[in-house]
């Protein structure tokens, strides 16, 4: 079953539509590889998805374990290499609010980080750098 239509708008421009929510997106080459810069590009959304994936498989071990990550917080960095252009490295640093997880919940949600489905999916020569910061 069809997930997403994308058409190129020119100007080294994309706009894609969630077909089953119909939400769009739009990316943008970024500024260094001739695009404007003005949207997410293409490997952005790459490592916005490494993100989003890592506290979605936290947020349900929460739920079925019991415990809380809302409010967590996360930087993203993205390094790209050259020959060839790709990701180099993507670093995520997990800001979690001032809760006192067990050690029991910190190993759960350190294992959520590697098991979720794009951080399996991502190329071995591409670097994921978890960082977790709990403060309790």
């Amino acid at each position: 079953m069809e997930t997403i239509r994308t058409t190129y708008l020119g100007d080294l421009r994309t706009r894609a539509t969630h077909v089953h929510s119909s939400e769009e997106l739009i990316t943008d080459a970024p500024v260094d590889n001739q695009g404007k810069g003005e949207y997410f590009s293409p490997t952005d959304l790459v490592a916005t998805a490494l993100t989003s994936c890592m506290l979605t498989i936290m947020g349900q071990l929460a739920n079925q374990y019991d415990f809380n990550i809302d409010g967590t917080k996360v930087k993203t960095t993205k390094i790209m290499a050259s020959n060839p252009r790709r990701i180099g490295e993507i670093i995520v640093e997990l800001d979690f609010p001032a809760i006192p997880y067990t050690d029991k919940e910190k190993k759960l949600i350190k294992q959520a980080a590697k098991i979720c489905p794009v951080a399996q999916s991502l190329h071995p020569d591409t670097k994921q750098t978890i960082i977790f910061n709990f403060h309790s």
